[in-house]
Parts: structure tokens; C-alpha cells; sequence
């Protein structure tokens, strides 16, 4: 090769270089001076089109002032198609999310807003920390059971069009939520026509912080230690067996095969239901504690919603495995 090529090749080179840093400089500066995306803040109303029906639904973002926990909370809303336009009122489906999610999780990480628009219902979903809807043993200003039943409802009841009776409630949630869900539902069985534990966590108050060392300061800030009355008055198995079966929810069980952490707690819980007479049902599915399982899981959630809430006439017990 003669000795002249490598000086003309860096000499390409470096052209090629300063060609490319000009074009980079080029299109940085058109991207500032392009129009960049509004952030708000508060209330957001935001169409969805993953459906002919679910273009016309609305996300709505809120906040307000909880008496309960005496600080501002958030929440999320999604409306059903041509809620704007009518002075119809709608049943509600309270919605709660798992420990270390927020308000936002169920809309985003699912397809729950395109399963839901054939319902024509509101689903509310409200921020609740690390709580485990719970009132604190430890932290007196965490009342987040209070928030929910005494706060959240009426926020929502009183700023939408829902129907505010109980058939035309329920309750349903993952994980921390679905623990939530359920225990609410057993303290408060007159405010809901049904209440759903996705992978519920209905050990918390018992043995969790044991299997799962991650969990365990978190737990016992919440409950205390055990043998706490705090987890005496929030442990399921012993709400249920206080309880009216007879004025009990219809209660609607989900978990994932594979779930290491509760599926034992929750074939314990569904063998109890059915000694008590409550009406119910248990599906164990392939999966576990992941999106992946809790994604079809609302959507089986939501197909049963309108066979046992909905309607002021009550529903037979019904269990399945399948």
C-alpha cells in the first residue's frame, strides 16, 4: 500500500467527524425549539383509543384533602364512555394497589381501561402508600383505613355521578391491595355488594413478615409486633370468622399457582369461606406474583363484577378452580 494512503484516509476521517457533529448540533437544537409535551398538574382527563368503546372513556387525576390522614392524597378515575354527556349514574368499582405501587398502576400496567369499557362503570384509585389500609400501631397520623372508608368514598361519591348504595359497590385489589380489599369488605360488609383479592397478601397481619425478611420493618411499622391487637383487628381469618355470613359480600378470590407467598393463605381462606357458608369463588391459575398474571387476572375479575354486584338482587355461592 503506498505511504500516502494513511494520511488521506484520517483526513476523511476527520471531515466525516465534524460533518456528523454539525448534524447532531442541528438536530439538538430543533428539538429545543420544538414544542415539548404540557405537564399539569391536579385533575387530568385524558382519552384512551385502545377500543372503539375505550376512545370515549376519560382518565381523570385528582386530589383532595383527607381529614383521615390530614394531608392532600391522590387519585385516579376512569370514566366510562359518554359520562360527559349524560346525567346517567354509574356503579363504581373501588380499585387498590400493592405494596411499593401507586394510584396509577392498574391503568398502566394493565389493559384495564379497554376490559372495562363494555361495563359502563367508574373505577376509582386511590393512592395509599405503604399502608396496608390499615390504621398504624406506630404512626398515629396513618389512619389509611379511616381514609379510605370515611375520606375516599365520599370524595369520589360526592364529585361523581355514582350510584351510591351499596349493590352498586365493590372492592377489589392486588397484593396489599387485595389483603385491603378483602378485610375492608369483612369490616365494613354493608358499604359492598362484592370485594376481590388478585394474589391477596391475607397473611400480612400474620406470619408475612416472617416468610419475607423485605417486608418485615415495613409490617411491623404497620401492625406492630405479633400478638399486637393491631393484627388482631385486621387478621381475615379472624374478621371472617366474627362475621355474618349472611351479611357478608360476595368475596372473589384470584391467585397465581406458582405464588410462593400467598396462594397457601388463600386456598386457607377459600376453605374457610366455604365452611361459613359465604358465597364465593377461588380461582388458582397459572402464574405468579407478576403483571403478567395480574393483567388477565382483572379482566376474570371484571367478568364476574356484574354477576354478583350491580344489581339489588343478591347472587348464589358459586367456587371454581378453574
Amino acid at each position: 500500500m503506498p505511504r500516502t494512503s494513511k494520511p488521506t484516509l484520517l483526513i476523511c476521517c476527520a471531515v466525516q467527524r465534524q460533518a456528523f457533529r454539525i448534524v447532531v448540533l442541528l438536530v439538538a437544537a430543533v428539538a429545543l425549539l420544538s414544542p415539548q409535551p404540557a405537564r399539569t398538574q391536579g385533575r387530568r382527563d385524558t382519552p384512551h383509543s385502545s377500543n372503539s368503546l375505550a376512545q370515549h372513556m376519560t382518565v381523570r387525576d385528582g386530589s383532595f384533602h383527607s381529614e383521615s390522614l390530614g394531608r392532600e392524597m391522590r387519585y385516579r378515575v376512569i370514566l366510562p364512555a359518554g359520562y360527559e354527556n349524560s346525567s346517567e349514574r354509574y356503579p363504581a368499582l373501588f380499585l387498590l394497589h400493592g405494596l411499593y405501587g401507586d394510584f396509577e398502576n392498574w391503568s398502566t400496567r394493565t389493559n384495564l381501561i379497554s376490559y372495562a369499557a363494555p361495563l359502563r362503570l367508574i373505577i376509582a384509585m386511590p393512592d395509599a402508600g405503604n399502608s396496608w389500609y390499615v390504621n398504624s400501631l406506630t404512626v398515629p397520623g396513618d389512619r389509611f383505613e379511616n381514609y379510605i372508608i370515611d375520606d375516599f368514598l365520599g370524595e369520589i361519591d360526592s364529585h361523581f355521578r355514582t350510584i351510591r348504595e351499596r349493590y352498586a359497590r365493590a372492592l377489589a385489589g392486588l397484593s396489599m391491595g387485595g389483603y385491603g380489599a378483602v378485610k375492608l369488605a369483612l369490616k365494613y360488609p354493608q358499604l359492598f355488594a362484592m370485594a376481590g383479592g388478585i394474589s391477596a397478601a391475607l397473611n400480612a397481619p400474620g406470619d408475612l413478615d416472617d416468610k419475607a425478611a423485605d417486608f418485615r420493618v415495613n409490617l411491623q411499622k404497620v401492625f406492630g409486633p405479633h400478638g399486637s391487637a393491631t393484627r388482631d383487628q385486621n387478621d381475615v381469618f379472624a374478621l371472617l370468622a366474627q362475621a355474618d355470613p349472611t351479611k357478608l359480600p360476595y368475596i372473589y378470590l384470584d391467585c397465581g399457582a406458582s405464588d410462593v407467598l400467598f396462594l397457601f393463605s388463600n386456598r386457607e381462606f377459600a376453605a374457610r369461606l366455604q365452611g361459613r357458608k359465604v358465597p364465593y369463588e377461588f380461582h388458582e391459575m397459572p402464574g405468579a406474583h407478576t403483571w403478567e398474571f395480574w393483567d388477565p387476572a382483572i379482566l376474570r375479575l371484571l367478568n364476574t363484577l356484574s354477576e354478583h354486584a350491580f344489581a339489588p338482587k343478591a347472587s348464589p355461592s358459586r367456587s371454581s378452580s378453574s
